[in-house]
């Protein structure tokens, strides 16, 4: 058994595990794969909007040395999350519940990722949003953001309808890679970014955006 079959079999509802197989699919191990290699082997890494902690519980299982802070402001799936672990025996994976827009820390962690979340927060939040993001990682950190590109369109399109029934009227912005890129590089990061092929018609784009500074990852 995987540790994606691990996982997802960890879930005591069959709702969430539809849920989880359905994720995993579209984010699945070889994409997993391509997002962790930029990841810290050993060290604290942030996982925001990491609702029920499918690629956290994931992250924290393959690398032991890793502590995983799932955030999320849904207490249920944090619940959730917090459960799994302790069934999997998991203790590097810790949650919290709060708004990741307006969540206050002092932490400062080494690796923070976001999968798939900028796309869903209100454009005009996105600037002040990854300056937080940035003031938690230490020097010589990595931001590692995965999220969908606005081209080609009928990528986009597809997308967008999967989105809109799973979101209803929530906002959605995909944004052009070079603004998201240039945003970032306000901010002082050092960006690359490349597009993550795929069968499913998902226009995927990586951004692994690393802050100067010696121990770099």
């Amino acid at each position: 058994m995987t540790e994606i079959d691990r996982i997802v079999q960890s879930y005591e509802s069959r709702v969430i595990r539809l849920y989880a197989r359905l994720r995993f699919a579209i984010l699945r191990q070889v994409f997993l794969e391509e997002i962790g290699q930029y990841l810290p082997r050993r060290g604290s890494i942030l996982d925001l909007g990491c609702g029920f902690g499918l690629f956290s519980l994931y992250f924290a299982a393959v690398e032991p040395g890793r502590r995983l802070l799932g955030i999320d402001r849904n207490e249920r799936r944090i619940r959730t999350a917090r459960s799994s672990a302790e069934r999997l025996g998991i203790p590097n994976a810790e949650y919290q519940v709060a708004d990741a827009l307006r969540w206050e820390s002092d932490r400062e962690f080494d690796a923070i990722y976001l999968l798939d979340m900028i796309h869903h927060l209100p454009r005009a939040e996105v600037p002040a949003f990854l300056a937080k993001v940035r003031a938690r990682l230490r020097r010589g950190g990595v931001l590692v953001l995965k999220d969908v590109e606005d081209r080609p369109a009928w990528k986009r399109g597809f997308t967008w309808l999967l989105d809109r029934l799973m979101v209803g009227r929530a906002p959605i912005h995909y944004w052009p890679a070079r603004e998201l890129s240039a945003l970032l590089e306000g901010l002082g990061f050092q960006v690359v970014r490349h597009r993550m092929k795929d069968i499913l018609p998902y226009p995927h784009i990586l951004y692994v955006a690393r802050l100067p500074g010696a121990g770099g990852l």
